[in-house]
Formats: C-alpha cells, sequence, structure tokens
C-alpha cells in the first residue's frame, strides 16, 4: 500500500531590491506602505541601533504601525542561537503573529539572525533587508540565506527564506570607516572575478574613487554587484550549482574565521585571504593563469585587505575545511574562477575537488 502526498511547489517569492540615494529620509514610512506587515521588530546591533535605529522606529510608528527594537553586540560572535533566542522573545512579547514582519536593519549578521528569526517564529513570517554596511547591500541581504554560526562551525544553522523586498540606502554608507568600505568590497571582487570581467576592470581603474566614497561610483558598483547575485539566485536559489559560483574564497575564508573565533578578521578580510589561496588552488588545476591570480590579489591589496596567510597551520585549516557545510564525504569543493569572468566547471558543474597535498602547497604561497 502506499499513499503520496502530492506538494509540487508553486509560490512566486519574487522580490525587488530598491536601490535609492536619499531614501533613508522616509525608509520607515516607505516599508509600512508596502503593507508587510501589521506590526515590525526591527532587528539589528547596538552600534546601528544607535546610528539608524532609533530614526527608523520613530518612522515606522509615525507611519501609523507598532514597531519595536531588539539589539545585540555587534559582531559576528553575536551570530549565534542566543541572539536567535532574544530575537524570538522579542517577538512573543510583542505579540507578533503571521501577520508580522522583521526588519533586518544593519550588516550581515543582523540580516541573517533576522531572516533566520522570521524563517522559524510561526513557521515563517514576512522580514525585509534595510542594509547598512556595504558587503550587506552587495551580497548578503540579496538571496535569502539566513542563519546563524555553532561553536564548531560557521552558518551550520539556518534555511533558505527569501525577504520581501531589500531596501538599499546608499546614503547609508557616509562616514563609513575605511576599513569597512574594504570589508565590503571584497564580496564585490568575489562576484565581479567570477562572471564579469568588464566589471571587474571597473573596479581595477576606480578603486580610489571607491575607497573615497564617490557616490556615483558606489551606486553603479552596488548596482552592478546586485545585478549579478540576483541573476545567479534566480536560476539557482537553493545552491543546487550554479550559486555556488558566490563560494569563491569562502572555504577558506570561514575556516580562517571559526580558526580566528570569528573576532581575529572580519569577514571580508577572512574571505580576501581565501580568494587569494583558492586563486592559487585554480591555478594548480590548470585553471586561472598566473597573471590572473596577481591581478586578483593586486586588487584585493589595492582595496585594503590582507592577502597572506595568518599563522594557522595548513593542516588546521584544511580539517577546518571538511567541516564546512558544502563539504561532502569528507571531500572539500572549491568554486573558482577559471579566468576573470568565467567560473571553473567540469560537464557544467560548478565546483572542484582539490587533494589536500594540492590544499597545502597552495596554503604554502601565502606565507
Amino acid at each position: 500500500m502506499n499513499v503520496r502526498i502530492r506538494l509540487a511547489k508553486r509560490v512566486d517569492d519574487s522580490y525587488d531590491i530598491l536601490i535609492q540615494h536619499g531614501l533613508g529620509k522616509r525608509l520607515g514610512v516607505q516599508i509600512v506602505r508596502d503593507g508587510f506587515g501589521a506590526k515590525y521588530c526591527i532587528v539589528t546591533d547596538t552600534r546601528i541601533g544607535r546610528l539608524f535605529g532609533g530614526k527608523l522606529l520613530r518612522q515606522v510608528r509615525y507611519a501609523g504601525a507598532k514597531a519595536e527594537l531588539v539589539s545585540f553586540p555587534p559582531g559576528e560572535k553575536s551570530k549565534s542561537l542566543a541572539t536567535l533566542e532574544k530575537v524570538l522573545d522579542k517577538m512573543i512579547s510583542m505579540g507578533f503573529d503571521r501577520k508580522d514582519c522583521v526588519i533586518a536593519l544593519g550588516g550581515g549578521v543582523a540580516g541573517d539572525v533576522a531572516g533566520f528569526a522570521a524563517a522559524t517564529y510561526m513557521r515563517g513570517i514576512n522580514f525585509v533587508q534595510v542594509p547598512t554596511s556595504l558587503l550587506a547591500m552587495v551580497d548578503s541581504s540579496i538571496g535569502g540565506k539566513t542563519g546563524v554560526n555553532l561553536v564548531k562551525a560557521k552558518n551550520s544553522a539556518g534555511s533558505f527564506t527569501q525577504p520581501k523586498r531589500v531596501y538599499v540606502c546608499p546614503e547609508f554608507l557616509a562616514g563609513l570607516p575605511r576599513s569597512e568600505v574594504s570589508n565590503g568590497m571584497s564580496e564585490v571582487v568575489k562576484i565581479a572575478a567570477m562572471l564579469d570581467a568588464k566589471f571587474f576592470a571597473y573596479l581595477e581603474s576606480h578603486t580610489e574613487k571607491i575607497m573615497s566614497l564617490d557616490m556615483k561610483t558606489m551606486e553603479k558598483v552596488i548596482k552592478r554587484a546586485c545585478e549579478l547575485k540576483a541573476r545567479i539566485v534566480e536560476k539557482d536559489e537553493r545552491e543546487n550549482n550554479l550559486r555556488k559560483i558566490v563560494n569563491f574564497g569562502h572555504t577558506i575564508g570561514h575556516a580562517i574565521e571559526t580558526l580566528g573565533n570569528y573576532g581575529k578578521f572580519s569577514h571580508g578580510q577572512a574571505i580576501s585571504i581565501g580568494m587569494v589561496a583558492e586563486s592559487e588552488v585554480s591555478k594548480r588545476l590548470g585553471g586561472l593563469s598566473r597573471k590572473d591570480v596577481q591581478k586578483i590579489e593586486n586588487l584585493l591589496h589595492n582595496f585594503g585587505l590582507p592577502t597572506r596567510l595568518p599563522k594557522y597551520s595548513a593542516s588546521s585549516i584544511i580539517t577546518q575545511t571538511k567541516k564546512d557545510k558544502k563539504a561532502s564525504g569528507g571531500k572539500v569543493t572549491y568554486a573558482v574562477p577559471k579566468s576573470i569572468g568565467k567560473p571553473y566547471s567540469r560537464k557544467g558543474v560548478i565546483g572542484l575537488h582539490a587533494s589536500d597535498a594540492l590544499v597545502k602547497k597552495s596554503l604554502g604561497v601565502l606565507r
């Protein structure tokens, strides 16, 4: 005997990324008018809360909606189950139901925690992304990856949950520390190196304007990075193949973050080192030329990002990569470019396996 449950999915999770200079002045009103909830819980860290949270809270309330703010200490260490529980408790105390909405205000940590809270509360409620860091604007706010870190591995608990909208206010970047601009540009270099040689060349020729936060240049950079990420997510929402492209630098980068206890290196710094190391892996697998490896390293260096390996042993890094959620059967997958602007694939499959010996040699070049 057999009873079949037919659950073919017919849900349209499409959404807009609204990029608009000056939007921050009326952002709360805009969100309420867009009608994503009756009540709103703004999730942010304490630093962003002081800069933008109070203003956004007043705007939402001015628009006639009930709203509260919940915050946590800034930094990767707050991307935890404890923080998730704090956010869920706040939603319960507000009497949240399935018609209410979470606002993720901040960088990647706020977006990941808020999105995961929205995904798990009552098995799913609305959330919107309001990225305030460059990294979040061009990468982490797009595509629906949400989650938290576990003690032994980064991003090991989470879900694919798409936001209802992403609101990008480029003016939020004004006054951003140089280190934070660098941090975000790591993800921009990543997607250009994998998908768009022309965009990569644009970054090479506009480094100074980008680092000085010239707004016209930044809007072009943000728009193009968003277009490239959106193109990938549309074709492969759940990372079955094509979306692995965005993991360039992340296999070794996540290992470095974990070994540094999520505090020694920012995400962008770790991914920068990871990209240089994985570029060397690509070269040794017959992909990137020596010249292209150098171009990637030079661009990252010009954006103020580290390109040398920290004092972790190659064996400890390799061991950590095998705990990565993308590893399977003890084999680690590396998503790398074959040439600048073109991902390395075999028979249409993104991601290459490399032996421990080859990875060890690649890491040795970065000492």
